[in-house]
């Protein structure tokens, strides 16, 4: 079998990173490829239950139907089947939250139960999200929410009705994200994919490390997408190929590689034609019976219940998020008390600021806190330029917000502050939805809430560091390595007895050690090119492997529809 020369070469220690940029993090980039699908589904997702409202003469139901509204905003980067499930577990999570608080927020009136419940539903939330890594917008939403929601005025037998308008709004919200189902099946595969081949056209096209980084972590994007979407398909086998493709001209850049077809190759999957059918690349055969295999452990029931054990453990006692949610109780919890001592009738924006600055690493904290403080301090001038035109009637109201819903998630892929620019005034907006407040004292809540819980959450993730997850990382790595040589060794004797391969849990436990490690303040990067080529070999020595085993599914067809044998010594 062939050896990868990032197991055996000396490992440096990765730098940490130092010094506190100022501008770079609030340059802007390019906008998302995707940016217009959350834009879209948000605002189809909020106009059915605001114009029902404003029909009905019932728009101070707002705030509870926009709860399952913006659940809209989540799983667009994932296939459609295991989007459905995502979208329905986000919409009971929301409702469980609010229910949380709408209880909470009818039985006691005391600012500090309310601070602190608020504080405590933040930290279990970005638990939760970081343990089933959810994805953008991860636990804000959800927290803007429950936040807002302890500090409107509740009967505690109002609380079945309210509930049921955001599940309504969240059913709305599922059929405008997976309703495409029906037109393009495999539309984020495809979108995945082209990620990946036009990533490893500018690694070919531009040898670097952020080039180097960038394929990385799109052909491992790429592989994570096609595993969840299920049994394969003729179209999911041709994008398959596509990446083994894009990973082979990622990893080596070579001068021969032609970067003009991968972006030709792009295209073409982007569009809604058929599929690229490329030549099979060095590899391919193997690569792909071993993400069967991969696939196949994760189909079966076995699979099923090691990750429901895999996510007990994370919110577990000596659960690696454990810091990260202390970090999260602290902050809010902080950043709400220092506002009610101030005098702030509505601290619940100071716990929502903290609650969203906390990023993989003290620096991009950093980058979020500036970003953050930022945007929301130009929001509340827009705020206050487009308020009298937001009181010229109930359909301009509902109008406005459905813009700034809009602009929120078509400005914020170019940069975070840019999109809290309009999220600001979005969210100031719907407090008139149940009646006029002073523009003067709006303004100045939200200036004091914005700074107070920027400070309180970034004096939080300062003093409350969790080191584990680098560490995890890096036993992950370790013992996919072990692995690996255990099962070369075991196929090399054929004499040996007993289960000779690779276990494919092996490779899930690493990919989901680097997953969580992404999540964490942690100021060492990532090695994801060692991760690539732990799983890229991973994969081929599955395909040598699994069939002394008697392989759990079929030898992938070549092009000509004849079964691929699985290598004999699992070299490219």
């Amino acid at each position: 079998m062939s050896d990868t020369p990032s197991d055996a070469s000396p490992r440096p220690r990765q730098p940490f990173t130092r010094g506190l940029p100022l501008a770079a993090p609030l340059r802007l980039n390019r906008p998302s490829d995707t940016w217009f699908k959350p834009a879209l589904s948000v605002v189809a997702a909020s106009a059915v239950p605001h114009l029902t409202l404003l029909a009905l003469g019932r728009l101070d139901l707002v705030m509870y139907t926009m709860a399952g509204s913006l659940c809209a905003l989540y799983g667009h980067g994932l296939p459609y089947a295991r989007r459905a499930r995502t979208l329905a577990g986000v919409v009971l999570s929301m409702a469980a939250g609010l229910a949380a608080a709408l209880v909470t927020a009818s039985l006691t009136h005391s600012t500090a139960v309310l601070v602190a419940v608020g504080a405590l539903l933040a930290a279990t939330q970005k638990a939760a999200c970081d343990a089933v890594r959810i994805g953008p917008p991860g636990p804000v939403i959800l927290t803007f929410v429950s936040s807002a929601a302890l500090f409107a005025p509740q009967r505690l037998g109002q609380v079945p009705a309210h509930l049921a308008l955001t599940l309504g709004a969240g059913a709305v919200a599922w059929l405008v994200c997976v309703g495409p189902a029906l037109i393009r099946r495999e539309g984020p595969e495809r979108r995945a994919v082209a990620r990946a081949l036009e990533a490893a056209a500018d690694r070919v096209a531009e040898p670097g490390p952020r080039t180097r980084h960038t394929a990385a972590a799109a052909v491992h994007a790429a592989w994570q997408c096609l595993l969840a979407s299920g049994r394969p398909t003729p179209v999911r086998r041709s994008l398959e190929r596509l990446v083994v493709h894009a990973e082979a001209a990622g990893a080596s850049a070579h001068p021969d590689q032609d970067p003009d077809r991968l972006r030709a190759w792009a295209a073409l999957t982007r569009a809604r034609g058929p599929v690229p059918e490329p030549p099979p690349a060095p590899g391919t055969a193997a690569e792909l019976y071993g993400i069967d295999a991969e696939r196949a452990a994760l189909r079966v029931s076995g699979g099923r219940r090691a990750a429901r054990r895999t996510l007990l453990r994370s919110l577990g006692p000596g659960s690696h998020l454990l810091p990260v949610a202390a970090r999260t109780l602290i902050g809010c919890a902080l950043a709400g008390y220092l506002c009610a001592a101030l005098g702030v009738g509505r601290p619940y924006w100071a716990i929502v600021t903290a609650a969203s600055l906390y990023q993989a690493n003290t620096t991009l904290t950093w980058n979020r806190t500036l970003q953050r403080t930022l945007g929301n301090l130009l929001g509340v001038l827009v705020f206050a330029a487009v308020l009298p035109l937001s009181r010229t009637g109930p359909l301009a109201l509902v109008l406005c917000c459905l813009f700034f819903s809009f602009a929120a998630e078509a400005l914020i892929t170019r940069n975070y502050w840019l999109g809290s620019v309009a999220v600001t005034p979005m969210a100031l907006l719907v407090l008139e939805f149940g009646g006029t407040h002073p523009a003067g004292e709006l303004v100045g809540d939200r200036v004091l809430d914005t700074v107070l819980g920027a400070l309180a959450g970034f004096l939080a993730a300062a003093l409350i560091t969790n080191r584990r997850a680098a560490g995890r990382v890096e036993r992950a790595l370790e013992a996919a390595a072990q692995a690996r040589t255990d099962a070369e060794r075991a196929y090399a004797d054929r004499a040996r007895t007993g289960p000779d391969g690779l276990d494919p849990a092996r490779l899930v436990e690493l990919r989901e050690a680097a997953d969580i490690a992404a999540g964490e303040w942690w100021q060492r990067a990532l090695p994801e090119q060692r991760l690539l080529a732990a799983e890229r070999a991973g994969h081929r020595t599955l395909a040598a492997t699994a069939q002394r085993q008697g392989p759990p599914v079929r030898a992938p067809e070549t092009r000509s529809g004849a079964v691929a044998p699985a290598p004999a010594n699992g070299a490219a």
